[in-house]
C-alpha cells in the first residue's frame, strides 16, 4: 500500500511539472516529441537521417539526448549542425519531467526553434508512465526485434501517436514479419500513424520526417494566429 502511494505522488508531481513545461514549449510555438524505444532500435539514426529533410523544410529543432553515460548520441546529432543537449540518468532507466525542465533554459535560449526531439533512455516499460511535456509521443521499433513486441509491451504502444518500424532492410534477414507487426500494434492502439523506414537506403525517413514537419510548422502557426 505504502509503495503505491509513493508511485502516485511521485508521477502527481511529475504530472505537474510536465504541464509546465508543455507550456513553456507552447508559449514559445515549440512542437516536442518524446522518443522511445528499446536499446538499438534506431532513435539516434533515425534523428541523423531526419536531419537533411527536416532543414529542407526550414524547420529549426534541438534535440535533447537520455542516457545512462556518456555523450556519444549527442556528438553524433552535433556533427550534423544540430544543437543537441546530453542528460545522463546514471542508473535511472528513463527521463522525467524535472529533467526535462532542467534543460528547458538551454532550449528556450535558441532562438526560432520549431522542433524539439527528446531522445529518452532505450526503455520500452517505465517511459510510459512519465509525462514530459511532450506534444507527443513517438515509438520507434525495429525488424531486429520481435514483430510481437507491441503485445508484449502495451503501454508505450497505447501511450503513442505514431510508431516507426525501423531497419527494414534487415526484414528479409529475419523473422519478422511487418505486416504483422503493424496488426498488433493497431491491435494495442487503433489510432496509431505507422512509418516504415530504414536509416541505411533512406526508405520512409522523408516521409516521417516531413509528417513532423507538418506538426511543427502547424504548431508555430497556431502560436501566432
Amino acid at each position: 500500500m505504502h509503495e503505491i502511494l509513493i508511485e502516485e505522488k511521485i508521477l502527481a508531481r511529475n504530472n505537474e511539472i510536465a504541464a509546465a513545461n508543455r507550456q513553456a514549449l507552447s508559449e514559445r510555438g515549440i512542437y516536442a516529441v518524446n522518443l522511445v524505444s528499446s536499446p538499438g532500435a534506431g532513435k539516434t539514426s533515425l534523428i541523423e537521417s531526419m536531419t537533411r529533410h527536416l532543414k529542407d523544410q526550414s524547420i529549426s529543432f534541438a534535440v535533447v539526448e537520455g542516457d545512462l553515460e556518456g555523450d556519444f548520441d549527442a556528438k553524433r546529432v552535433e556533427k550534423h549542425g544540430v544543437p543537441a543537449l546530453q542528460i545522463t540518468t546514471g542508473r535511472a532507466c528513463h527521463l522525467d519531467a524535472h529533467l526535462i525542465e532542467h534543460s528547458l533554459p538551454w532550449v528556450l535560449k535558441h532562438e526560432g526553434l520549431k522542433l524539439l526531439i527528446i531522445e529518452n533512455v532505450g526503455n520500452m516499460v517505465c517511459p510510459a508512465e512519465y509525462d514530459l511535456g511532450e506534444d507527443s509521443m513517438i515509438t520507434v521499433m525495429s525488424t531486429a526485434e520481435g514483430d510481437d513486441k507491441p503485445l508484449k509491451y502495451p503501454a508505450i504502444f497505447a501511450a503513442s501517436e505514431v510508431l516507426v518500424i525501423n531497419k527494414t532492410d534487415l526484414a528479409p534477414y529475419t523473422d519478422f514479419d511487418i505486416r504483422k507487426a503493424r496488426e498488433n500494434a493497431l491491435k494495442v492502439n487503433p489510432y496509431l500513424k505507422i512509418f516504415e523506414a530504414s536509416c541505411r537506403t533512406g526508405d520512409g525517413v522523408k516521409e516521417f520526417a516531413a509528417y513532423i514537419a507538418k506538426l511543427a510548422i502547424t504548431k508555430r502557426s497556431l502560436k501566432n494566429t
